[in-house]
C-alpha cells in the first residue's frame, strides 16, 4: 500500500463538518485479495487490536466492523478502522471515517476525523504498516506506536482544561480556532471573539495577575476589605521567620509569596528547626517568604468564575500505612502513586509523588523522624504531604457566607476567573465561626480537580467560564458570507463586500483578487483559501466577512468557518472541473458545491441560481432560508418557490427586482449599472449579470436596504478587469 497523497482538511468539506484527514491510498495488487482471502489475517489483526470489536461500521453493531473483515473487505476500509482505533487508543478520539474507491483501479480515498494533523499523520502511517504487518504475517511493535501516539497527544493536544472550555463553546454553537500550538484558542469570529488561554481569559486583567502572584500584597487587599486572612508577615532570613513565628503564635505555615500549586509550602511547624528548614525550601523557588498564622481545618479551592461559584473542592492529607517490609519511598509508589488519578501528564488532576524531585516530601517525611528509606513498621502511619492534593467536589455544601466571602475575594483582586484557597474545618458553616481564612487567591486555577474528582459529582466549569464570556443566547458570530461556483464567484464576492462596505459595516474580503479589508487590499495574489479566510476570522475589527471558496479550496482544505449566515452558489459547469480530485460525474462535482450550502446556519440563507437545474436541487439541502435569482422573468422554478412564501431577486425586461409576498421592487435597470458595460462579450457578460443578481440576493439576506443595494451597485467598480469563466477553478 502507497499513499499518493495526504490532504489535511481544516474545515468543513465534502465528507464532514469537521477536519479530516484525506488520504490517496494505492493498493496495488492487493485489489485482487480481499481481507477473507489472507491467511492469518483476521487472527493476527484482532490478536493486535481486539478493541476493533467495538467499530459498529456499516452494519450498524458492535463487531460489525470485523463481521466485515471475515467476510472480505479491502485494505483502504481497513486502513481507516484501524487509524481510527490507534488515535482512540492514543486518547484523541476520531469516530468519522469513510474510504471509497476512485475511478482508478486501486486507488482509495480513506478519511478520518483528525482533532490534530501531526498525530493523525504518524496513525494513518503506523495503520498501514501494521496492516501490512498483519498481512505479510511479519512482527509490529504496537506497544512502543500507541507510546509514540501517547506522547504526541499529550504535547500537541489541546489539555483537557483549555478542551474542555472549547467543548462547552461548541454546545452553545460558538465557533473555535486555535491560534498557536498551545492553548491559546479564539471563542467566535471577527469583532465577536473572545480568546481564552487554559483558564484565563482576554477579560483577566494583567494587574489582577500581578497582583494575585504577590501572597503578602493580595493578603493585603483582602484585609483592607473585611476578607479573614491569616496573620502574618514577608520574612527575610530563617532567624527573623522564627521571630515572626513567635509573634503570631505557634503553629505557623511558611511559604514562597509567589508559588503555585503547594509548591514549597510547609505547615503547621512548631519548632525552631522545622521553621529554619521550611524557610529554605520556601526560599528555593525565588521569591520572597512569607511565614503567617497557621489555620486549622482542610484545605479548599472555590472556583469563582464571572462572580459566581462554579465548583468547590476538598484537600486530603495523603498518607502511608507501614507494613514492616517496605520503605517508605517504596510504600509511596506502592499506595500513593498507584492512585488513578495521579499522573506526569496534564490530564491527571494530581501529580505523581516523586521523592527525588519534591524536597517538600522529604521534610515533611523527615520532620516525622523518619527518611526516605526508612523501613516503617507495622500499622505505623506517615503523612506524606499537608497540601495540594485537592480533589473531593464538596460544591453543594458551600454556605452562601462562604460563596459571597469567596466572590469578594475574586472581586478585589480583580480576577474574573480565580481560585480562591481557603482552610476552614467545616465548608458549611461560615467562616468567621470556626476562624476560618483565605490563604491564597490564584489567576489561571487548575481545572482538573473540578473535572475529574475524586469523590463527588463533576462540575460543568468550561460551561461556566464560556457563559461567562458571551451572554445567553450570544454565539459570538459575525455575518460570513461564502460564494462558491465554477463562474463570476470573485466578482459576487466583491460586490457583496462593497454593498456590506456601505452599509457601515467593517468587512473582510479574501477571494481570487485578494485579501481585502474595508476595499483596502492586503495582500495581492489568490487568497480564495482556507488561510486567507481564517486571517479574517481572526482579525479583532472585522464584524462581516465574505469568503470566496474555489472547488480546489473545498477539495483541498476544507472551509476556513464551520457555519456561515449566508451561503451563495454562483452556477456549476461539472465538465470544467473533470479531472481535479478524481471528479469524472456531475454527481461528484456536486457533491463538492453543496458543501456551501450545507453549512448555511438555520438563522441563515442561501441564495442559489434558479436558472441552473443543478444548483436550483441545493434548494432542499439548507438548514435555513432560500433566495433564488434568475435572469428568466417567468421562470417556473422562481414561481414556485414565490408561491411558498420565499424571496427571489429576478432579472425582469432589464430591470432588477426584489420579488417577495406577490410584489416586486425595483432596485436599478441593467443599463445604470456601470461595470456591466465594460464588455460586449455575451459569455462574459452573462457571468457579470449573474454575479450582479447573486450579489444582490447575499446582500438581501444581510438585510441591507433596497436603497443602498442599488447605491452599491451603481457606483461599483471592479477591482480587476480580468474578470475570467471559471474563475473559481
Amino acid at each position: 500500500m502507497k499513499f499518493i497523497k495526504i490532504l489535511p482538511l481544516r474545515g468543513p468539506n465534502i465528507w464532514t463538518y469537521r477536519p479530516v484527514l484525506e488520504a490517496w491510498l494505492d493498493i496495488g495488487a492487493l485489489e485482487d485479495s480481499p481481507s477473507n482471502t489472507i491467511p492469518g489475517f483476521y487472527e493476527r489483526l484482532t490478536a493486535w487490536l481486539p478493541s476493533l470489536v467495538e467499530h459498529r461500521c456499516g452494519i450498524g453493531e458492535r463487531g460489525g466492523f470485523l463481521q466485515r473483515v471475515r467476510e472480505g473487505t479491502w485494505p483502504g476500509h481497513i486502513l481507516e478502522h484501524v487509524t481510527l482505533e490507534l488515535q482512540t487508543l492514543a486518547g484523541m478520539q476520531g469516530g468519522f471515517g469513510k474510504a471509497r474507491s476512485t475511478n482508478v483501479r486501486g486507488v482509495y480515498k480513506v478519511v478520518v476525523r483528525s482533532r490534530n494533523e501531526q498525530v493523525s499523520r504518524v496513525a494513518m502511517q503506523a495503520a498501514r504498516d501494521l496492516v501490512m504487518a498483519a498481512i505479510e504475517d511479519t512482527p509490529f511493535d504496537l506497544p512502543a506506536t500507541l507510546t509514540q501516539l501517547r506522547d504526541m497527544v499529550d504535547s500537541l493536544c489541546l489539555g483537557p482544561s483549555t478542551a474542555c472550555i472549547v467543548d462547552a463553546a461548541t454546545e452553545r454553537n460558538i465557533p473555535s480556532i486555535r491560534l498557536t500550538d498551545g492553548n491559546l484558542v479564539q471563542l467566535g469570529y471577527g469583532a465577536s471573539q473572545h480568546r481564552i488561554w487554559t483558564a484565563e481569559t482576554d477579560q483577566t486583567s494583567a494587574i489582577a495577575e500581578g497582583i494575585s502572584s504577590d501572597k503578602d500584597l493580595t493578603k493585603q487587599l483582602l484585609q483592607s476589605c473585611g476578607v479573614p486572612v491569616p496573620d502574618g508577615r514577608i520574612v527575610e532570613d530563617a532567624d527573623d521567620a522564627w521571630d515572626a513565628a513567635q509573634d503570631i503564635g505557634l503553629p505557623v505555615v511558611v511559604k514562597p509569596s509567589d508559588g503555585n500549586h503547594g509548591r514549597g509550602v510547609s505547615t503547621e511547624l512548631m519548632t525552631r528547626e522545622e521553621i529554619a528548614a521550611a524557610f529554605d525550601l520556601a526560599d528555593a523557588q525565588g521569591s520572597e517568604v512569607i511565614v503567617e498564622r497557621f489555620v486549622r481545618g482542610d484545605e479548599h479551592r472555590l472556583l469563582i468564575v464571572g462572580g459566581k461559584l462554579a465548583a468547590a473542592a476538598r484537600g486530603e492529607f495523603v498518607s502511608v500505612l507501614g507494613d514492616g517490609v517496605a520503605s517508605i519511598r517504596q510504600l509511596i509508589d506502592l499506595q500513593i502513586n498507584t492512585d488513578a488519578r495521579r499522573g506526569e501528564a496534564e490530564e491527571f488532576p494530581l501529580d505523581l509523588i516523586l521523592v527525588d524531585k519534591n524536597p517538600s516530601v522529604v521534610f515533611e517525611i523527615t520532620r516525622q523522624g523518619y527518611t526516605p528509606e526508612s523501613i516503617l513498621p507495622q500499622g505505623t502511619k506517615v503523612v506524606i504531604q499537608r497540601n495540594g492534593n485537592v480533589a473531593l467536589d464538596v460544591t453543594d455544601l458551600v454556605h452562601p457566607e462562604v460563596v459571597a466571602m469567596a466572590t469578594l475575594a475574586a472581586r478585589i483582586v480583580g480576577l474574573d476567573i480565580a481560585g480562591i484557597d481557603m482552610v476552614v474545618e467545616d465548608i458549611s458553616q461560615p467562616l468567621d465561626k470556626q476562624r476560618g481564612a483565605i490563604v491564597e487567591v490564584n489567576a489561571g486555577p487548575g481545572l482538573l480537580m473540578h473535572l475529574k474528582p475524586a469523590e463527588g459529582e463533576a462540575r460543568p466549569v468550561g460551561k461556566a467560564i464560556v457563559d461567562s464570556l458571551f451572554i445567553e443566547g450570544a454565539t459570538g458570530r459575525i455575518p460570513v458570507v461564502g460564494i462558491t461556483g465554477t463562474d463570476g464567484a470573485s466578482l459576487t464576492a466583491q460586490i457583496v463586500a462593497n454593498l456590506a462596505h456601505i452599509s457601515g459595516k467593517h468587512v473582510g474580503l479574501a477571494c481570487r483578487d485578494g485579501l481585502y479589508l474595508d476595499n483596502r487590499q492586503l495582500e495581492k495574489r489568490d487568497c480564495a483559501t482556507w488561510a486567507a479566510g481564517q486571517k479574517l476570522l481572526i482579525n479583532r475589527i472585522v464584524d462581516t466577512a465574505v469568503i470566496e471558496n474555489s472547488l480546489t479550496t473545498i477539495l483541498s482544505e476544507g472551509l476556513a468557518y464551520d457555519r456561515c449566515q449566508v451561503g451563495v452558489v454562483v452556477n456549476i459547469a461539472p465538465e470544467k472541473h473533470f479531472g481535479e480530485y478524481y471528479l469524472e460525474t456531475a454527481e461528484q462535482v456536486y457533491n463538492v458545491v453543496r458543501t456551501q450550502v450545507d453549512v448555511v446556519l438555520s438563522t441563515g440563507v442561501a441564495v442559489l441560481n434558479a436558472d441552473d437545474a443543478l444548483v436550483a436541487e441545493m434548494a432542499e439541502l439548507c438548514d435555513g432560508e432560500v433566495i433564488l435569482f434568475t435572469q428568466e422573468a417567468k421562470s417556473e422554478v422562481v414561481e414556485a418557490h414565490l408561491q411558498n412564501g420565499g424571496r427571489a431577486v429576478v432579472l425582469n425586461d432589464g430591470r432588477l427586482t426584489l420579488a417577495v409576498d406577490g410584489k416586486h421592487v425595483l432596485l436599478a435597470k441593467l443599463a445604470a449599472v456601470p461595470f456591466l458595460q465594460s464588455t460586449q462579450d455575451d459569455a462574459q457578460r452573462n457571468i457579470q449579470v449573474m454575479a450582479l443578481l447573486a450579489a444582490i440576493g447575499a446582500a438581501w439576506a444581510l438585510d441591507i436596504s433596497a436603497e443602498l443595494i442599488c447605491a452599491g451597485i451603481e457606483t461599483f467598480k471592479v477591482k480587476v478587469t480580468d474578470v475570467k469563466a471559471t474563475d473559481a477553478k
